[in-house]
């Protein structure tokens, strides 16, 4: 198949009879909205906070992404493939770094191409803030494994 290899249709063998703790796994969400087109900077579960910057297919991918990049963190969500209004990131991201005054972001991204997008414009939207923000990529395979972790150099 050509094209984008995000589009690639693939199946990942699991292992059905594997054993998982029992139990139910409670949420680490915090607030809402969590899509960026809707979230607002001067939210107060922003002020301040440490955030977490997730492509869409991210917490699929990642059966422990709640409890790994979540606990304590305010999120916004985004697919940089299939959204449109990209400029609106760009300056709600900003907004984030600026309005919102937060710790950290971190980026978390697949492994595809075009998800390379999001955290190409965290990044630029660090480069146009006044202020420095730590900002961490972390990159995570098809089947949910980091990949890569990154601070940002700017």
């Amino acid at each position: 198949m050509s094209g984008c290899p995000g589009s690639r249709t693939m199946a990942f063998p699991k292992d059905d009879g594997a054993e998982v703790p029992a139990g139910k796994v409670p949420s680490q969400l915090r607030q809402w909205p969590i899509q960026l087109h809707l979230v607002s900077p001067s939210a107060p579960y922003f002020q301040g906070a440490d955030v977490v910057l997730a492509a869409d297919c991210v917490p699929f991918a990642m059966g422990d992404f709640h409890n790994t990049y979540l606990k304590g963190k305010g999120l916004a969500i985004a697919c940089p493939k299939l959204d449109g209004g990209q400029e609106v990131y760009l300056e709600k991201i900003r907004g984030l770094f600026e309005e919102s005054k937060i710790n950290t972001l971190t980026v978390v991204i697949m492994q595809v191409p075009c998800c390379r997008g999001l955290a190409s414009l965290a990044l630029q939207a660090l480069k146009e803030s006044s202020r420095k923000v730590p900002v961490k990529t972390v990159i995570v395979s098809l089947q949910g494994e980091v990949l890569q972790e990154d601070w940002a150099t700017v």
